[in-house]
Order: C-alpha cells, then sequence, then structure tokens
C-alpha cells in the first residue's frame, strides 16, 4: 500500500493485491455453492426480536429458507400470535429484552404449548447468559451475529430433534 498527500492537494492511496495466477476458468471448476438445509412451508416460526434490524435480517433469513415467518417485537404481542396461530412450530427468541426477557418468554409458551420447540438467540457468550442465571445449560442458542448457513443449520437442528413434552 502506498499513500501519498500533499497540503492543498489531497491524498491518494494505491493499494497493490497479489495477481490470481490461473483465472477464473480454474476457479469456475471449484464448487463454491454451499448446500443449506432448508424448511418447510408447513413449519412456522416465530421470530422475537425488540431490535428491528436483526428481527428483519432473521425473517428475511427464514423466508428465504423456506420457513413461514412470523414475527413480534416481545413478549406480549409474541404470546398474542401464539394464540392466533396454534401451529407455530419454533419459537426463536433474543433473550434480552426490555420488560419480559426471553426465557421468561419461553416458559410462558411451553405453559400454553408444551410440545413448542425453542430457539434462543443473543449477542452475549454462552457463558454469560447461561453462568448468570439468564438460561438454563442445555438450551439452544445461536450467537448473533449469525449467518443464513448458521441459522439454517441450528434451525434443522432444532426442528428435527425429538420433541420432549414438559410437563404443564
Amino acid at each position: 500500500m502506498k499513500i501519498y498527500s500533499e497540503p492543498g492537494q489531497g491524498t491518494t492511496v494505491k493499494t497493490y493485491l497479489p495477481r490470481l495466477v490461473g483465472g477464473a476458468q480454474e476457479m469456475a471448476g471449484e464448487d463454491c455453492a454451499v448446500e443449506v438445509p432448508l424448511g418447510d412451508a408447513e413449519e412456522i416460526v416465530l421470530v422475537v426480536e425488540d431490535e428491528p434490524a436483526m428481527r428483519q435480517f432473521s425473517v428475511d433469513a427464514l423466508t428465504e429458507l423456506g420457513y413461514r415467518v412470523l414475527e413480534a417485537d416481545g413478549a406480549a404481542s409474541a404470546l398474542r400470535l401464539l394464540d392466533a396461530h396454534p401451529n407455530v412450530t419454533l419459537l426463536f427468541t433474543d433473550v434480552v429484552m426490555p420488560e419480559v426477557n426471553g426465557r421468561k418468554l419461553a416458559e410462558e409458551a411451553r405453559r400454553r404449548r408444551p410440545d413448542l420447540k425453542v430457539l434462543f438467540t443473543t449477542g452475549y457468550t454462552r457463558n454469560a447468559v447461561v453462568h448468570n442465571g439468564v438460561l438454563d445449560p442445555g438450551v439452544e442458542l445461536i450467537g448473533k451475529p449469525f449467518t443464513i448457513e448458521q441459522i439454517a443449520t441450528k434451525m434443522r437442528e432444532v426442528l428435527d430433534a425429538p420433541a420432549v413434552l414438559r410437563a404443564k
């Protein structure tokens, strides 16, 4: 990298990168596409996230993966949607939200629907949310930020796991 600067004239930055030997023809033969596990339109995911940009990313990613998606910005609206749509397959909720956190939302959702699968997401580390008593060890969790490939894989893991019914 070379930087040239003169007072009153401005600055020029030149970046030199190594040349690709072999060209695009060789790379075209490589399998660059990564297969991601897809959802099913019969699988309905309720996304609960108080941050609008993150909620929109999650909704868009899950829709692109083939899931039907409902969205809520907090626990109260999530519970209303859950009651109105008894066929929701999975609750995908942020752990840290104002008013009611994701763990308490999941507890109430599972009280109403013991068969409901839950996947938590958080920008905090697993240690922080488990050791501070926010989540129990062994819960399903994906860290933020996540890629579409990561959420695709984690969704299938959670949805394909055997159902564990909880006592009401």
